[in-house]
């Protein structure tokens, strides 16, 4: 081989060499970089800002907010229709006009109206609409409502969040308060254990987090998610709020107590002064009996008479994302946040990534990045709005650094989404960033600019 095809040769590997190792390597996080992908972000995001936009028809009969991508083209979402709406919100603020503001009302509002209008007495609304969606009475006739799941405490927050941008005005809810509050009460009256105070899901289907184990495979009524409590006392703050509004202040007062009393279940229950860390707990327990005095035989015998159980919960102590919501929601208290965020957030062993907050800590045996579908993987990739709502509960308790530095990932992250692939993903690998699945999802996505200007120091919209 002569010495000029050799040296061709050579060049030409080192070229795929440097490719390759250019593809694979997550941008260094310098103010520089941080500059250029939110700069990206912005422009990708304003550009495609009506992407989720969609027009009322068949079973939605008003217009709402979709999260994007081919897997959830047209249909509506619970926590995403919500989360979304903080998001837009963002946009419009930096980018929209009047007339722009006015005509995403109308979707803000519809995805609330098009939820409570599949509401009715019992409570009951489901988890997500399609358009060719049947009726309420269809539903109901292959489910037993009081055993499923339904909309995750999100809609009196959306609500809230959308009246609180109009000022206050909440004459365009009036009319469907009623559901609403029938909503709020079935989860409160139905699905929370009147022992410890605390909500459980029905089953472990479909609760935003698919796969967090400490629900996923687990009895039906057993798993007091903390995750759920966290949104359901940010829920009654929100309907107190909305009743307030509406000059029902008795109504109002009652959902604030019902907060205070969740509030401190959450605070009894589910926090483990042993890890600093917020978690969810199991009801799974054998009911403690007293001995039927009627069918005793002479030298009968019971067990654990002597000393019964008196705990009324256990705690999972499955390091999950979602403890880090009792920040978010602002049930941790300063000393508390503050443990929990040097022993749990900051270890880049567990939950600290390079890419943001891994969903369940490495350290965990069901640790697992692999793409899944059905049910999502909420294993360790890293989710979009997990980092945003970590986020939020960091800015709340004044971790302005360790905020930042959650912020530029994410910015990051996602820029160099837009920059390879022209779109964001579902989720991502913690460790380099790559894409799992679903190019093209939008959705709680963009809250990415609400980070964004937060860290330019400008004004940021927030949820209820």
């Amino acid at each position: 081989m002569n010495t000029m095809k050799r040296i061709r040769i050579l060049s030409l590997i080192a070229v795929i060499l440097y490719a390759a190792s250019t593809f694979a390597q997550f941008p260094e996080r310098t103010p520089g970089n941080v500059e250029k992908y939110k700069r990206i972000c912005r422009e990708h995001i304003y550009k495609d800002m009506k992407g989720m936009y969609r027009n009322a028809g068949g079973a939605l009969k008003y217009p709402f907010l979709a999260p994007g991508s081919s897997q959830y083209l047209d249909m509506l979402w619970d926590w995403d229709s919500w989360l979304s709406d903080v998001a837009l919100r963002q946009i419009l603020l930096e980018k929209g006009t009047k007339a722009d503001r006015e005509e995403a009302l109308k979707y803000e509002q519809g995805c609330v109206l098009n939820s409570l209008s599949y509401g009715g007495m019992d409570g009951w609304i489901p988890i997500w609409i399609e358009r060719d969606a049947p009726s309420r009475k269809d539903m109901l006739s292959k489910r037993n409502p009081w055993k499923s799941n339904m909309h995750k405490p999100c809609l009196a927050q959306h609500a809230a969040f959308i009246v609180k941008n109009m000022n206050g005005d909440a004459e365009w809810l009036r009319d469907n308060f009623y559901t609403l509050q029938a909503f709020v009460d079935k989860y409160w009256n139905y699905h929370r254990d009147k022992i410890t105070g605390l909500l459980y899901w029905e089953t472990d289907e479909a609760i935003g987090v698919d796969n967090d184990p400490s629900t996923f495979f687990r009895p039906q009524e057993s798993s007091g998610s903390i995750f759920l409590n966290c949104m359901m006392y940010r829920e009654l703050l929100a309907i107190e709020y909305l009743a307030k509004s509406l000059n029902m202040i008795e109504i109002g007062q009652r959902y604030k107590q019902e907060a205070n009393l969740l509030c401190s279940s959450i605070r009894e229950h589910c926090w483990d002064k042993r890890d600093k860390f917020y978690y969810s707990v199991d009801f799974n327990l054998l009911p403690v009996q007293k001995p039927q005095v009627e069918t005793l035989q002479k030298g009968d015998f019971f067990l654990h008479t002597g000393h019964p159980r008196t705990y009324d919960c256990l705690i999972q102590r499955f390091s999950v994302w979602s403890g880090f919501l009792s920040m978010w929601a602002g049930i941790a208290s300063p000393e508390q946040a503050k443990q929990m965020v040097e022993k749990q957030y900051r270890d880049t062993t567990s939950f600290n990534a390079p890419c943001g907050v891994r969903t369940l800590s490495p350290l965990e045996k069901m640790y697992d990045l692999r793409a899944s579908g059905n049910p999502s993987s909420w294993l360790g990739p890293i989710w979009i709005n997990a980092n945003y709502m970590v986020f939020r509960g960091l800015v709340n308790y004044g971790f302005r650094d360790d905020a930042r530095e959650l912020a530029e990932k994410t910015i990051l992250l996602l820029g160099r989404d837009y920059e390879r692939f022209g779109a964001l993903h579902e989720y991502y690998l913690p460790e380099n960033g790559e894409p799992v699945l679903n190019k093209g999802f939008q959705n709680w996505n963009l809250l990415v600019l609400n980070m964004a200007a937060w860290l330019d120091g400008k004004e940021m919209v927030t949820e209820f």
